[in-house]
């Protein structure tokens, strides 16, 4: 896991390409990264399946809660069938543009 923080966002990148693994470690360690926008990169991830991103249901709703967004990253998903409490963009830099939308709504008050 690298976890790279840049203003009010940080990275985290899965380096073992284990899903379970990964969202356990962040879970583990919620209380570090729960006051920030989170982008959790699996691009480099190419066996990921829309099975997996069910692991990231509960830490999704947390994050919601908090007010605060947490997108994923991979292209490898069919983005067609990815659940609604997630949201899965296929590069980084749409999901740094996916935050600046949900701030700019969370400041109007939506």
């Amino acid at each position: 896991m690298k976890v790279d923080q840049k203003g009010h966002t940080t990275i985290i990148k899965d380096t073992q390409n284990n899903i379970e693994a990964f969202v356990g470690k962040i879970t583990n360690e919620y209380h570090v990264f729960q006051s920030q926008n989170l982008i959790l990169d699996l691009s480099h991830d190419k066996a990921i399946s829309n099975g997996d991103l069910v692991h990231f249901k509960e830490l999704a709703k947390n994050h919601k809660e908090a007010k605060k967004s947490m997108i994923i990253v991979s292209d490898a998903v069919d983005f067609d069938k990815v659940p609604n409490y997630l949201n899965v963009v296929p590069s980084v830099l749409e999901a740094h543009d996916m935050i600046e939308m949900d701030e700019i709504e969370r400041d109007l008050g939506f």
